[in-house]
């Protein structure tokens, strides 16, 4: 790994935000055993956990079964994954049910602020409707974010997912739906049928004060295109 590589570099030259779940958790690992570089080991962490969110669940004995973890590391990490749940607690007096476009515009408020590409992202969903992962399936160009169904489905299965909402962003602010993303739901449709994990909505976040229809949002479910 070159310098410039690094999680601190990239972290100093382009903020938290440009870091994957993987860098930031080797941002809080430090060091990883001999032999095995520090992002090598939180990606085995994040593959075994399932996610990131997930590993708020592990035990100190949990962590110790990822090679290079032992009882004093392990114990960090338990006190990091205490206080992550602590500030989580406060800002949250239940876990999020993604049942409405409304509380999925709310999620992606922040994420779509100031954005100038398409981007589009995958919520997959237990049977309740609660978050397993959300995935970012897709970055575009200033005018298009081009996704496969694979691209969408491919960590829904890895999670046993039971369903998915998809979502992405227009950076005119305007979410009115193109021919693309018309032609992009029925292929995702299509495909759900055949994997079987319901796609519940597909939704495009934009502005509401770019919105024609004052509303900010547009789903395909509340639409009958899905």
């Amino acid at each position: 790994m070159v310098v410039s590589d690094r999680p601190q570099e990239r972290l100093e030259r382009h903020g938290a935000e440009a870091l994957s779940d993987r860098e930031i958790l080797a941002m809080i690992l430090r060091s990883g055993p001999k032999g095995v570089d520090v992002l090598t080991m939180s990606g085995q962490l994040i593959d075994q956990a399932g996610s990131l969110s997930r590993l708020l669940r592990w035990s100190a004995e949990d962590f110790q079964t990822i090679h290079g973890i032992g009882k004093v590391k392990s114990l960090q990490l338990l006190a990091v994954m205490s206080f992550a749940k602590r500030i989580l607690q406060e800002d949250h007096t239940q876990e999020t049910l993604f049942d409405s476009p409304e509380v999925v515009a709310r999620h992606f408020r922040t994420l779509i602020a100031g954005l100038e590409v398409e981007k589009f992202w995958v919520l997959c969903l237990d049977r309740k409707n609660r978050l397993l992962r959300r995935i970012e399936a897709t970055s575009g160009t200033a005018t298009c974010a081009l996704v496969h169904p694979r691209e969408v489905f491919r960590e829904a299965i890895r999670l046993s997912a039971a369903a998915i909402i998809a979502v992405h962003n227009h950076p005119s602010g305007d979410p009115a739906p193109s021919r693309a993303d018309i032609v992009v739901t029925r292929q995702l449709n299509d495909a759900a049928k055949v994997i079987g994990i319901d796609l519940l909505d597909h939704i495009i976040v934009g502005q509401r004060n770019k919105d024609p229809k004052d509303v900010g949002l547009f789903s395909f479910n509340d639409a009958g295109l899905i």
